[in-house]
């Protein structure tokens, strides 16, 4: 049987304000356990929260930046639960009117060997309270509870079950991940809880319209274990169903070691919550002037970039939508192309898109990290636009540059000079070496004459190795065509 993947995620971004959403604690990672939890946090008695504002408008410029509805009224509710972490018993979230609604993102998946644009449907994006966290080690058999992370604000955003495979819901994540950071609204640290997903999964036969039962993947901190978590839970649906088997809807959890799902606990639907509004707080009130404020104050997106690289730079869309996928690379694309010139926009793309993008995902690092500079680069493009060297020997000169780490903006010049790199464009040096190759390959000059194309080829290889690779192409070519007729 023909089966059909369908994925939604639902994924928690903490924002970053300075404290948290319902209190004046502060939220920095890595304080000693329950350091920085105070009353409100801990539940004591006769304590009050009170709503953050800079996590209402961090709500309102993402919901913003989707082209969702920032909702005018909004309302929190208590989503009862008992749990160690949770002191109240209830967590602060919203349900039946969240803040944003709607919405939709547009990214670049692989697929089938091309790049295709995949826009997913947004339901939600709501704010909410975290837990806080049980400690499972060095408790003498115990468990402790560190509630530091109590109270610290979350935008929970809701897809449509939309994607139909691991690698569309990773392009997801990834471009969610880029927008909130592209934002400020957080700060996607994934290791250390910033920016973590809960994926639902389920499998149905081609051409059902019904959904299958799905399953919960929670807390997936890092887009290989996504990814990972996801095609291992279609398999054990697939196998549970075609043995005769019936899937249960439920929350599991992925172990990276063992590269497995495992049953957490039974699926709860919202009537398992017994949400009802929190008596504590009043309805978030969201007037037209507050939303035209921030609207005015956004940087520029994703979108209207992508536009921008397309009109000014002449950019296929292509390339405009791969560039503008993270804010840093947008930025480092701007920097080179502005050392350079605008004619150097497209090779600038693609050397971001090649060389530079492969060199990074090997070494595992950000484009904000690479050793080599916007300056740098583009004086390599210039090496290869005004004939110095050719795109062959420019890979050569960026692998030494990426090697040297050096803040030289004249790195290029100087590995160039340094390894002799230089391109020969002397038409009386390319003649010699043409002639010396002719008389030694007399039997491809013959098949050249007699029809056959690749002696052409192969000629221009033997006179390319004589030159160790430092023949102007271009020329080399003009050259051999005239001395062969």
């Amino acid at each position: 049987m023909q089966w059909e993947v369908v994925i939604g995620l639902e994924t928690h971004a903490q924002l970053t304000t300075e404290s948290k959403i319902f209190s004046g604690a502060p939220i920095a990672f890595g304080a000693e356990p329950n350091t920085q939890a105070c009353p409100v946090d801990l539940a004591l008695p006769g304590v009050l929260p009170v709503l953050n504002r800079g996590a209402v408008e961090r709500a309102i410029q993402f919901g913003l930046a989707i082209g969702a509805t920032i909702a005018p009224r909004s309302i929190f509710a208590r989503k009862n639960y008992f749990y160690p972490d949770l002191p109240k018993g209830y967590q602060i979230s919203q349900f039946e009117i969240p803040v944003v609604q709607g919405g939709t993102l547009s990214f670049v998946v692989e697929k089938d060997g091309k790049a295709e644009v995949k826009t997913v449907q947004l339901t939600r994006a709501h704010l909410e309270e975290d837990a806080g966290k049980s400690l499972h080690e060095d408790y003498r058999g115990m468990t402790g509870i560190d509630l530091n992370r109590a109270g610290t604000p979350l935008l929970e955003i809701v897809t449509e079950p939309d994607m139909r495979s691991a690698v569309e819901a990773v392009a997801y994540a990834k471009a969610l991940h880029a927008l909130v950071v592209w934002l400020g609204v957080c700060d996607g640290n994934m290791q250390e809880g910033s920016f973590r997903c809960d994926a639902n999964v389920s499998v149905r036969p081609v051409g059902q319209k019904a959904f299958g039962t799905r399953c919960e993947i929670k807390n997936l901190n890092s887009f290989r274990f996504l990814e990972e978590a996801i095609n291992y839970e279609v398999r054990r649906q697939i196998e549970l169903i075609e043995d005769g088997g019936k899937v249960v809807q439920e929350t599991r959890l992925y172990d990276p070691d063992k590269k497995e799902t495992r049953s957490m606990r039974s699926k709860e639907d919202a009537m398992d919550y017994r949400y009802f509004p929190d008596p504590d707080l009043p309805p978030l009130a969201i007037a037209q002037d507050w939303i035209d404020r921030i609207r005015a104050s956004l940087p520029e997106l994703p979108g209207a970039m992508r536009e921008r690289f397309v009109h000014d730079y002449q950019l296929p869309e292509y390339d405009a939508m791969l560039l503008t996928q993270s804010k840093a690379m947008a930025a480092y694309f701007e920097a080179v192309v502005m050392a350079a010139d605008k004619a150097q926009a497209k090779p600038a793309a693609n050397w971001l898109m090649g060389d530079v993008s492969s060199t990074l995902n090997r070494e595992g690092i950000d484009i904000a990290l690479s050793p080599v500079s916007a300056v740098q680069l583009a004086l390599l493009l210039k090496r290869i636009a005004d004939g110095t060297i050719s795109n062959k020997i420019a890979k050569e000169v960026f692998a030494g540059m990426w090697e040297a780490k050096s803040a030289s903006a004249a790195l290029a010049d100087e590995i160039i000079a340094a390894k002799g790199l230089k391109q020969i464009s002397d038409s009386g040096a390319l003649e010699k070496i043409i002639d010396e190759v002719l008389a030694a390959n007399a039997k491809s000059v013959e098949e050249f004459r007699a029809g056959k194309e690749k002696a052409f080829n192969a000629l221009i290889g033997q006179a390319m190795k004589a030159t160790k690779g430092k023949a102007n192409p271009a020329q080399l070519t003009e050259l051999l065509k005239q001395k062969l007729g």
